[in-house]
């Protein structure tokens, strides 16, 4: 094999296999090359994924070492699709009736929902991650954007219990924005004890949703790596989750003029330590 066609294999073999510990021995073999040519080969990766804000190629050297492909990006580049999210979330017709803002399209959408995983999983990149949770439906399509770069199961909470999901675990909530008391409940075979999950949502508004799904994730004795939502809109009140993470922040929507006042989210603000 040519080292250009090598190269390909290698790229698209490591991209698929994100936080795999891979050992160097395995791509000698699968490209019958000396360990000298590969390193030189993941060298070359290294530097690519590292200029464009792929990822970043790990070493870990001893008998039991290897490699793992993380994938990362930047800050800027992170800030930069947010904005072209933004945008989209700016454009007419957004409005619907009541007040409600439509993101079907950019939710059903693969380039968007790649932007959106991308964002949320750079967010806890350096976090310890096991398992991503949401809420059916429209937070499906995230949890799975994110699940993917992270290379982690995920698994969606219902409202209604399915007898298709085996045993379940319930819990009640108050609704953030309603004040009511509503149930959630998701299959006990859906985590393990002691995993870490990440809880991810389309939207919030008064935040009772994602506080329900904390509540769950403690029931599964497991603990919360995350919240993290794409679209935090405008709520007046105190809300029961304060500990989250938003990729756009909606202000103001005025039902006269049908616009919206949308805003990069908290998870771009400056950091203090």
């Amino acid at each position: 094999m040519k080292r250009s066609e090598r190269l390909v294999d290698l790229t698209n073999y490591l991209l698929e296999n994100p936080y795999k510990l891979l050992q160097l021995g395995f791509f000698v073999a699968r490209y019958e090359s000396s360990k000298s040519t590969i390193s030189e080969d993941l060298e070359i990766v290294r530097e690519v994924f590292k200029q464009r804000g792929i990822g970043i190629l790990e070493t870990f050297p001893g008998a039991a070492g290897g490699l793992t492909y993380r994938p990362a990006t930047t800050t800027e580049v992170s800030r930069q699709m947010a904005g072209e999210l933004r945008q989209l979330m700016l454009e007419e017709n957004r409005i619907l009736p009541g007040g409600y803002i439509y993101l079907s399209d950019i939710l059903g959408h693969p380039d968007t929902l790649r932007k959106i995983g991308r964002i949320i999983a750079h967010e806890y990149e350096e976090t310890r991650v096991d398992a991503v949770m949401t809420i059916a439906t429209k937070g499906v399509p995230i949890a799975q954007a994110v699940s993917e770069i992270l290379n982690v199961p995920f698994a969606v909470v219902r409202r209604d219990p399915k007898v298709t999901e085996g045993a379940m675990i319930n819990v009640n909530y108050m609704s953030g924005s309603s004040a009511k008391i509503e149930n959630m409940t998701v299959s006990k075979r859906a985590f393990s004890v002691g995993q870490r999950v990440l809880i991810v949502d389309d939207f919030m508004k008064g935040g009772g949703t994602l506080n329900g799904m904390k509540a769950l994730v403690e029931e599964l004795n497991c603990r919360v790596a995350g919240v993290s939502v794409f679209v935090e809109g405008p709520f007046h009140g105190e809300r029961p989750i304060v500990d989250y993470r938003s990729v756009l922040r909606v202000d103001h929507i005025a039902l006269e003029s049908h616009t919206i006042d949308v805003q990069l989210g908290n998870i771009f603000e400056e950091k203090l330590f």
